[in-house]
This record gives structure tokens, sequence and C-alpha cells, in this order.
């Protein structure tokens, strides 16, 4: 009875958007909230396998009926409620913008800081509201108080954008950095962890840790790295773009110091917004990557000292977190490893194909790297679109080579029968 008082909640905080979005007020919805209320009761493992309920997510969404898309890693779609929020409260701001931005629209973010800080498990003067990763996480690699040096130690794995601002404070600051270079997929958390542990000197300040490498769904053992960095009196920077909102987890569970995400990616919301944590204790001594007054205050919102920005998607960032919690972290992150499961071990079938990428629940989530025999992966991300009208994403990267396949929760085990099928005739070839 519990749980269903927490599901019929969540509803209702959905359906506050009732007076200005067509969605809420649909036969959709409608089938929506009575799927969610009809099965509440049940286990989230057993509704990850439950495709009827799974067929009403999917109606939440405008995604193209023809073109299936499996990059959600690169960018998820938004639920439709989400979209009519930003262009709700972008048409309220554009009826007179220096009022309804700041004086209406921009009321709203203290209490979306609470709504973020709630789902991440933080105090909410622990969160910054960013537009991306990189924007939340160059605030920390430009801010640390690093000297010619000091060493930073992370891996060729990590994403481009992260490895460019380390590089750009090694040319700038003469800050030394120290690459690990792993062959994943990897099962085996203590050797991962083992192999930073080797890398740390007595002049290790900083440690890199990519949460869920983007590359090929490989999840690092955060937590643990952390402890042993914390051990030797090393700060720990945490790039969680693609598990926050993936994994049912809490942000102070890894303990890290710094952490970065796009929420525009697991969390479906709004294109181009994102979010910073740092650690209470570590906001003084962080300078924010635009300029403030106080550099040194102890306010995380100095983080925010943006200018004028789009306060429209800021504040849809809200109905994305209720579409999120009506869902269920836990639901929702069994149901992306069944997903990718179900994929896998069809195509494993297939004669020359294999997965770069771990099959554990352990050690994965909604990606997985496909991988042909003889095959090139942009050769085959080309034929999977242009002859099946299947989008995905070709990889060549550092030890990692071959298609990033990424469904997610609107995505029906009907769609992944026909990548796989696609996937066998292109094995044949």
């Amino acid at each position: 009875m519990q749980d269903r008082r927490k599901f019929l909640n969540r509803i209702a905080g959905a359906a506050g958007l009732a007076a200005f979005s067509p969605y809420i007020n649909s036969v959709k919805a409608e089938s929506l909230f009575k799927a969610i209320e009809r099965n509440a009761h049940r286990s989230a493992s057993d509704i990850a396998t439950d495709e009827d309920f799974w067929y009403f997510i999917q109606q939440a969404f405008t995604v193209s009926p023809n073109i299936l898309n499996l990059n959600n890693g690169g960018v998820s779609p938004q639920p439709k409620v989400v979209q009519d929020a930003v262009e709700n409260y972008n048409r309220l701001s554009n009826e007179a913008p220096s009022y309804y931005m700041w004086r209406v629209v921009d009321m709203g973010k203290e209490p979306l800081r609470a709504k973020l800080a709630d789902i991440a498990g933080c105090s909410p003067e622990e969160v910054s509201i960013n537009r991306n990763t990189t924007e939340a996480l160059a605030n920390v690699i430009f801010g640390l108080r690093l000297k010619p040096g000091d060493e930073v130690v992370l891996t060729k794995q990590d994403y481009p954008n992260m490895i460019h601002a380390w590089q750009q404070r090694e040319k700038r600051d003469g800050i030394v950095l120290k690459w690990l270079n792993f062959d994943f997929p990897i099962e085996d958390n203590d050797f991962i962890v083992k192999q930073f542990e080797n890398a740390f000197t007595a002049k290790t300040k900083v440690v890199h840790v990519t949460h869920l490498i983007n590359w090929n769904g490989q999840l690092l053992p955060a937590k643990q790295i952390a402890q042993a960095s914390h051990r030797r009196g090393i700060e720990v920077v945490v790039d969680a773009a693609h598990s926050f909102a993936h994994f049912d987890y809490k942000i102070p569970d890894l303990e890290c110091d710094y952490l970065g995400t796009s929420l525009h990616k697991w969390l479906c919301g709004p294109f181009g917004s994102g979010l910073l944590y740092v650690k209470k204790d570590k906001i003084k001594n962080l300078y924010p990557l635009m300029s403030a007054g106080e550099p040194e205050s102890e306010d995380i919102r100095k983080f925010e000292n943006l200018g004028t920005r789009s306060f429209a998607i800021e504040e849809a960032i809200g109905h994305a977190i209720n579409f999120h919690l009506m869902i269920g972290a836990e639901r929702k992150a069994k149901r992306l490893f069944y997903l990718k499961k179900y994929w896998t071990d069809k195509a494993l079938q297939i004669p020359g194909v294999s997965i770069g990428s771990p099959l554990k629940p352990e050690f994965s989530g909604a990606i997985a790297l496909l991988q042909i025999a003889g095959k090139d992966p942009g050769e085959v991300n080309e034929m999977l679109f242009n002859k099946y009208k299947i989008h995905a994403v070709g990889i060549n990267w550092e030890n990692i080579h071959g298609v990033r396949v990424t469904p997610n929760v609107y995505t029906t085990l009907h769609d992944l029968d026909r990548f796989v099928a696609a996937v066998a005739e292109i094995a044949e070839t």
C-alpha cells in the first residue's frame, strides 16, 4: 500500500503539468498512469520483462516509428511532457523576456535544485545546474589549484572533452598526466582498482574516473577507486555522464569529491542540461570556470554565473525528474540491462559476432558494443542505417572498436528483433 501511494504521488506530480501540456490530458497519458498504478505492487525485476508495461512508456515519447534509434548514448529524446514544458516556458519568456525570465521562470530554480539533490542523494548546497558534463567538469578541471609537477591519473578511454581539458592544463600549468590504457571489457574490479593504485605516486593530487565508459558501456568501480585514492590524500573527479539516472545509485555512494553529468542522456531531460556536484567542503577552494564576484565563496551557485541562458531548458528539467520518478530508478535500471541482455544473447548466436562489452549486471547497463569479424565498425554502422534505417554509432577509439548500440526505456523487444535480424544479414554478407 505504501508503494502504491508513492506511485500515485509521482503521477500527481507529473499531472501538475495539466494546465499547459496537451500530453498530460491525452488518452496516452491516461493509459500510462493507469499502467503505473496497476503495476505498483510488482518487483522491478518482474516488470523489466513486461512488454505491455513498457509499451505504455514508449507512447510517452514522440520517437520515429520508422527510424530505429539505438544511439541514446549520444543524447536521448525527451518524453512529450518535457518537450511541452520547454515550449511553454519559452513562450512565456518571450512575452517580456527580462521580466518573465528572471522574475517568473527563474524563480523555480531553487525548487529544481532541491529536486535534483533529492534524486542525487546529496544536499541542494552541493548541486550546480549546468548545461552538460563538459561544462560541469570544466569547472573542476580548470578550477582545481594544481601547480607544476602535480600529477593527475586518468585513462586513454576517458571522454575526449575531458582529456583535452586536462591536456590544456598540462600545457598551460605544467601538471603531469599519468595515463592508464585498458583493454576492455574487464569483469574484475580488483584488477581495475589495482591499475589505478599502481599509477599513484607521492605527487598524485587528482584521479579522473569515468564511471561508465561511453565507448562500450564498461562500468568502473568508482567507489573502490575513490577509497583507494582518499587513503593517499588524492582528490577524486567522476565523469558520470552515462551512469546518472541510468544506474540506481546516489552520488555520495561513490565517495567522490566532484562529479559532472548530462541530464539530456539517461534522465531524458531537455537538450543542453547538466549537473555539477561538489562536496560541500570542497566548494571554497574550487575556482569557477566563469568569473564570479566571490570566486572563493562556499556557495555552489558561483558555478552558475553564465549570464543569459535558456531558463526554459533549466525549468523543464523538473518535469524530466517527475517522469524518471514515475517510472522508478530501480525499474528503469533493470529494464535497461534486460534490453542489452536480450539483444546480445541473440546476437552471440550469429557466426562471426562478438560483444566488446561486459555482459554481467555488476559491470554494465544498457550500452553494448557490437563486433562483426572482418568488418570495419564504420562500414557496419553505415549498412545498418542505409539499408535498415537503424541508427547506432561506429566506434574506433583506444583499444575499443565496434558499433555502439544503446537502447532506452522506449525501445521494445520488437525493435531489437529488427536490429538482430539486420545484424544476421550483415554478418552473412
